[in-house]
């Protein structure tokens, strides 16, 4: 049977409807006597979940009374599901088969306590119904509402990625960064020598481009300052973090040592060590004058010749910074019309493309409403791109945000476009944007713990032959696609981690608060609510000492308990027995927290990631609803033998390439399992790696064979064969040198269903044959190819459906010392988005030619040598980059060897020249490893060999 949806608009309804039904069944028809009334309770929640639907349609528009109605309704609701899963596992539990004396014993009071169950259910079945006809008396509108149509089921847009890291510096930027460039610099431009410090603080509402303005000033400017650093305040900080990040970023390695609390310390540390240096430093989102007044100790203000930048939504931040310094106020502008129009219009047409004639006066007239807000921009063309392009529907938009009332002229109107980007959202994703709402702020949330909390939480649910979890990706994707939330890191163009704006997280908080959605413990400036049942739960105490959760809060039907980074006390917590989703990530956890933990019964998502948690209960197989498990980067070494009867979980995440777990026998057992992440061989036994070839739902692996018996490997290449003749998209292996046998012995033949395919630690000689039989593979990572030659070419541009290529490629074939290996378009590669390279020393092998990889647009080359080598990683840049006709980004690195200042320039230089010859406009990064030397001053180190600088231009 498929989940039901739980959504912000109708609570928990259809689950209970879904629970109603089966009370109905065989299983439960000894309960005559209420039949009839959950019948009569059904058609009521029925009509009543159908029109909760409704309204929530134009929830914009709902009076104070709909709203008190519709919240009455979804608490209710709770509460009916809660008092039937207490009841059903109540029955369930007293229904054991009798055995012999005792058990028969156990049948008479389980006959009692079914008599007892009869009863309760029947009074309780009566109450609710009372409770919902009163519910629905007290509400006199029952009225029909349009819907605006919307789309579903898309894939991420390339442009609204683009947008997000583009936007806002490639629109309009242009002006004001020459503008604070000149207050920062002398006359001629040069970053001023005079022994003072100038200071600029941009003041402006949220989202209107501060940080990314206050970025672009500091990449222009800091490579001609010998310390840097790039800091962000936000709203609750810790000014501890915040010193000690400031003191390494600067370049001081020294500070270990310093005391964790010691504040005056870390200051007085980053005084001496600026002085008489010259610094650019920007603190970036300062919400109060107390965080300002005590980061300010720590630049030296004679002396030295320093710039500070300061950003801040606060006038009376950004004036108490211009008193410290006698520096300016820069107010940053909205976006001018012509501006505005060119982010509009690149959010929603190709580069080829203008405005259609019939949507200009719309167009128009939705950018004159926006006022020139870069965030407000973005998230009304992000709601556009998926209504089509129909006037009439454009004009609906333009029209709703008039609606929102017009207060402060800068603040209000972009929460009017968060509210109608909100509004226009379907249900559940409503409720998926809403759930983001539990994180803290400037949180890196990963994907696919989001998507597996979104499953826990009942919100998305298995559709037709898209499993729950390709429900959720696609949730996921349409959030990126509409602005609300932002990709951190891509992987085959689709985000693997996110985050969500400032802004946006505000508005979502706030909605949540509204809706009884979230309660939050330990937000500043939120103030916890003093009654009403709490749902869900997000405890941000921070501090050493445990904290105790406000008595007034009821907590006995939280359904989703989540400790970010906190220390509060949690012995009670394992009372609650209605809880869905328990994350203590980052927490002080132990094992005694976790005695009691099989007592949730309705237990769906557990993470204690990143614990002191050593072992687990045998009590935890007693979660029979668990779908998701995460224990990575804990102390666990053993999995108990319960865990084998965990008939449900679908994601088992076991930790990095460090941490090593046994598996007990019986893994066979658990045919739910669809992500195993990550697994040792070398510890497991011989029938657990057999087992392993029987999980016929197995969609994702991650398994380590270092060091084991050939034997054993015989039994892992059976399994993983079996593995790929069913339902395996991702495998990732990490091997021994020189043992390519796994591949060529499980790959007998095409895997239909294999999309990605990672190998570490293995020296193929060359691309082994076998890869070519992987059609459906999308991203392929080899480590390491001993030299890649014209076949190899052939057989991976072949791989019709590839779209990220990783190679690390040893060492050069004889036939190309003196030649480049063409790349041409013959080769094939007609997907390919991203190709990643890895080379030892500075020659590039390969030379791309004209018209090849057609849709590359990012190109990743490491350079690299082993650490003992003395000779500099120089290396040359004529490899027809020219050639790849749709890169957008070039990524160099250079790794280990000795390389002064001068000679990082030199490469910086080339860099450029080749990027700037390039006819697209490119995005270099250039990150490079190094010692630096002060020229004429042989030996000395200014700055630590494994220390990372990079250098982005556009």
């Amino acid at each position: 049977m498929e989940a039901a949806l739980v959504t912000v608009a109708t609570g928990v309804l259809k689950p209970v409807l879904g629970k109603l039904a089966t009370l109905l069944g065989d299983e439960y028809k000894r309960f005559k006597g209420v039949r009839k009334e959950i019948r009569s309770l059904t058609h009521e929640l029925a009509a009543m979940e159908a029109f909760l639907l409704k309204m929530s349609e134009e929830e914009e528009d709902l009076n104070v009374q709909d709203k008190v109605w519709m919240n009455e309704v979804r608490e209710l609701s709770y509460d009916m599901e809660d008092a039937i899963d207490d009841f059903m596992q109540s029955v369930g539990d007293k229904e054991e088969k009798p055995d012999g004396f005792i058990d028969k014993i156990k049948s008479s009071l389980g006959k009692l306590g079914n008599m007892k169950a009869r009863h309760r259910i029947g009074k309780e079945i009566q109450d609710l119904k009372k409770q919902i006809i009163e519910v629905g008396d007290r509400n006199a509108r029952y009225k029909g509402r349009e819907i605006f149509s919307k789309a579903v089921n898309v894939t991420v847009d390339p442009r609204a990625l683009a947008i997000f890291e583009h936007a806002s510096k490639l629109v309009g930027i242009d002006e004001p960064k020459a503008e604070l460039i000149k207050l920062l610099t002398d006359e001629d431009g040069v970053a001023s020598t005079q022994q003072q410090v100038k200071m600029v603080s941009i003041v402006g509402s949220g989202g209107m481009g501060k940080t990314t303005l206050a970025n672009q000033v500091y990449q222009e400017l800091k490579e001609k300052f010998k310390c840097k650093a790039f800091i962000s305040v936000s709203r609750n900080p810790d000014m501890t973090n915040i010193l000690r990040t400031l003191l390494s970023e600067v370049g001081c390695q020294d500070y270990a040592d310093t005391e964790a609390g010691s504040i005056q310390q870390l200051i007085r540390k980053i005084t001496d060590y600026l002085a008489e240096k010259r610094y650019i430093i920007v603190i970036d989102d300062i919400w109060d004058v107390k965080t300002w007044n005590v980061i300010k100790c720590a630049f030296p203000m004679t002396r030295c010749s320093g710039v500070i930048i300061t950003t801040t939504r606060l006038s009376d931040v950004a004036c108490s910074c211009h008193s410290s310094t006698g520096g300016y106020i820069y107010n940053i502008r909205p976006l001018n019309v012509e501006h505005s129009r060119q982010l509009f219009h690149r959010r929603l047409f190709s580069s080829e493309e203008d405005c259609p004639s019939s949507l200009v006066k719309v167009s128009n007239q939705i950018l004159e409403k926006c006022d020139g807000l870069p965030l407000a921009i973005i998230a009304i063309a992000g709601l556009l791109a998926n209504t089509g392009r129909s006037e009439h529907l454009w004009n609906q938009v333009k029209d709703s945000i008039g609606r929102a009332l017009e207060r402060n002229p800068n603040v209000e109107v972009m929460i009017k476009i968060l509210s109608l980007s909100y509004f226009d959202l379907p249900p559940h994703l409503k409720t998926c944007l809403l759930y983001l709402s539990i994180f803290p702020e400037d949180s890196i949330i990963e994907k696919k713990t989001l998507i597996s909390r979104w499953i826990a939480e009942g919100f998305v649910h298995k559709e037709g032959r898209y499993t729950a979890y390709e429900v959720g990706v696609r949730c996921f994707n349409e959030l990126v696609n509409r602005s609300l939330i932002q990709p951190v890191k891509e992987d085959n163009y689709m985000g693997k981690s996110c985050r969500v704006h400032d802004i946006i997280l505000d508005f979502i908080v706030s909605k949540s608060i509204e809706e009884n959605f979230v309660t939050f413990v330990g937000v500043p400036s939120l103030t916890t609510m003093t009654q009403g049942k709490v749902r869900r739960l997000s405890i941000q105490v921070e501090g050493k000492e445990d904290s105790i959760l406000p008595m007034s809060l009821i907590l006995s039907h939280v359904r989703s308990f989540n400790l970010f980074l906190s220390t509060v006390n949690i012995h009670s917590m394992m009372e609650f027995r209605h809880l869905r989703v328990v994350d203590f990530n980052g927490s002080r956890l132990e094992n005694h927290h976790l005695v009691n933990v099989g007592r949730l019964f309705q237990l769906r998502y557990l993470s204690i990631s990143m614990t002191e948690v050593s072992a687990l209960p045998e009590q935890i197989g007693h979660l029979q609803c668990l779908e998701m498990l995460d224990i990575r980067y804990t102390k666990v070494s053993e999995l108990p033998a319960s865990i084998v009867n965990l008939g449900k979980l679908a994601h088992l995440l076991l930790g990095s390439k460090d941490t090593c777990v046994k598996f007990p026998d019986g893994i066979a057992k658990m045919q739910a399992l669809e992500t195993l992440d990550q697994v040792d061989a070398c510890k497991q036994s011989y029938n657990f790696l057999q087992g392993l070839g029987r999980l016929k739902n197995l969609r994702k692996l991650h398994i380590d064979y270092h060091d084991v018996a050939q034997e054993d490997k015989e039994v892992i290449a059976s399994s993983l064969g079996k593995l790929c003749t069913q339902n395996l998209c991702s495998l990732t292996m990490w091997g021994n040198d020189d043992d390519d046998f796994l591949l060529n012995t499980w790959c007998t033949s095409p895997p239909p269903n294999l999309r990605k395919l990672v190998i570490w630690g293995c020296l193929f000689p060359k691309v082994p044959h076998r890869v070519g039989s992987l059609v459906n593979l999308q991203k392929l990572h080899l480590h390491v190819v001993r030299g890649i030659r014209h076949e190899d070419i052939c057989i991976l541009g072949a791989l019709p459906a590839l779209l990220t290529l990783g190679l690390n490629a040893r060492e050069k074939q004889p036939s190309c010392e003196d030649r480049r290996l063409a790349v041409s378009g013959e080769a094939g590669f007609r997907c390919l988005r991203k190709f990643n390279y890895w080379r030892r020393g500075d020659w590039m092998d390969l030379m791309f030619t004209a018209k090849c990889m057609p849709k590359l647009e990012k190109l990743k080359i490491i350079f690299y040598r082993h650490a003992e080598d003395e000779a500099p990683i120089i290396p040359a840049f004529d490899f027809g980059m020219e050639n790849l006709s749709s890169l957008t980004t070039f990524e160099c690195r250079l790794g280990h060897g000795p390389m002064t200042k001068r000679s990082a320039d030199a490469v910086k230089d080339s860099l450029d020249r080749v990027v700037t010859a390039h006819p697209n406009q490119l995005t270099l990064i250039f990150i490079y490893c190094c010692i630096f030397k002060r020229d004429g001053c042989s030996g000395q180190c200014l700055l630590s060999k494994n220390l990372q600088s990079s250098s982005e231009s556009t």
